[in-house]
């Protein structure tokens, strides 16, 4: 199984959240579950290679 670091947090009565490889598709849900669907769904249509100039976080090992 594969897993991917995400960022979340309460935001009134929402859960609001983003997948730390993709900061900028952000989505919500009522419930943690929800959400946790939603960002699996964003991840999916990011890697498809449906959604043109999608950003991604890299790292650069230096020296």
């Amino acid at each position: 199984m594969d897993s991917k670091k995400y960022i979340y947090w309460k935001d009134d009565n929402m859960w609001v959240g983003y997948l730390l490889k993709y900061p900028d598709y952000w989505t919500e849900g009522e419930t943690m579950a929800e959400l946790k669907e939603n960002l699996k769904d964003i991840f999916m249509e990011v890697t498809s290679a449906n959604i043109p100039n999608v950003r991604k976080i890299g790292e650069l090992e230096i020296a």
